[in-house]
């Protein structure tokens, strides 16, 4: 089989948050974000092989955040904002996917502004992102993770490639019913696990757990999974995967068949790569036999209500897949 080198980004922590530095920071601006009431915004974004970049701008840099449920917190990136205290270094290692991150730092950010929709007190790490950045040849100011995300009703659409954000209440109901022109056709339930959405599902009916993940390039599944599903797993080649840690593996990739998450929710074969999840589990604080990411958006147009743990589906239009 050809071996060829790809980028994967999982970004996920499972330490909890520190209160750290307390002066003002700028909010972070959308310049490209559309209004489209006072609880609701629509960011275009664009697609850097398969993540989900929006454009920014903090503290007077300009750039980009790469958009990840899979993160728990804001990530700023060290290579652009190297100004913090010695004193911000965090005492616990962050585990991350592929191997654990020492060199953490944190700091609040004071206020991070969607246009019209505004957050306070949120807490991001900074870490340092350039190997990112020289792999994907962007600018990239950070990450947007689910410590941002949790308080909105968020809608990845790959169709037109923009993440539509509206302002949910405690209970997750939408402050504004007039968000989505486009007809919600299907949902599933899934269980929240600290930051991580977990999905049951099935592949060749037996049963799996997967985690969602919008920064997942490919989607991945456990070696050590039942036999029976595994067979649906049909490999193609070999790739070199780089996470946050800059860490390399290889693992075996190719296509996923007969994966079903409910009686009306299934999927066509999805690229996946087969490796172990020990380290992901060990991050994500659950038993994951997968994860779903690229794939999984590229076949639904997605809503995550991250309250109600629902997720809801808009149907892609006719004959354009």
């Amino acid at each position: 089989m050809p071996k060829h080198c790809c980028f994967i980004l999982f970004l996920v922590f499972s330490v909890s948050l520190l209160h750290a530095d307390h002066s003002h920071t700028p909010p972070i601006l959308f310049p490209k974000a559309e209004i489209v009431n006072n609880y609701t915004t629509r960011i275009p974004f664009k697609l850097v092989d398969h993540l989900i970049v929006v454009e920014a701008e903090l503290l007077n840099k300009k750039g980009n955040f790469i958009i990840d449920t899979g993160s728990q917190t804001m990530i700023l990136n060290k290579h652009h904002f190297p100004d913090f205290y010695e004193y911000q270094r965090k005492q616990k290692a962050t585990s991350g996917v592929l191997q654990s991150i020492d060199d953490i730092y944190e700091r609040k950010v004071k206020e991070f502004a969607l246009k019209s929709l505004k957050l306070h007190d949120k807490n991001s790490h900074v870490i340092d992102l350039s190997h990112i950045e020289k792999s994907k040849k962007i600018k990239l100011l950070g990450v947007i993770g689910y410590n941002i995300l949790k308080d909105y009703e968020v809608f990845i659409d790959l169709y037109l490639n923009q993440i539509t954000l509206t302002k949910v209440d405690r209970y997750g109901n939408k402050l504004s019913n007039n968000v989505y022109l486009e007809k919600i056709v299907d949902s599933l339930s899934f269980n929240l696990k600290n930051h991580t959405i977990v999905i049951n599902g099935t592949i060749n009916d037996q049963k799996v757990k997967f985690g969602l993940d919008t920064a997942a390039e490919f989607n991945q599944i456990n070696k050590k999974i039942n036999k029976k599903a595994l067979k649906y797993f049909i490999p193609k080649k070999r790739l070199s995967l780089s996470g946050i840690s800059n860490k390399k593996i290889e693992v075996l990739a190719g296509k996923l068949h007969r994966v079903k998450l409910s009686e009306t929710v299934y999927f066509g074969p999805m690229l996946t790569v087969l490796t172990n999840l020990n380290k992901m589990n060990e991050a994500f604080g659950t038993q994951l036999d997968g994860v779903l990411g690229y794939a999984f958006f590229a076949q639904k147009r997605t809503i995550i209500n991250y309250q109600k743990e629902k997720l809801y589906f808009i149907n892609y239009p006719l004959n354009t897949q």
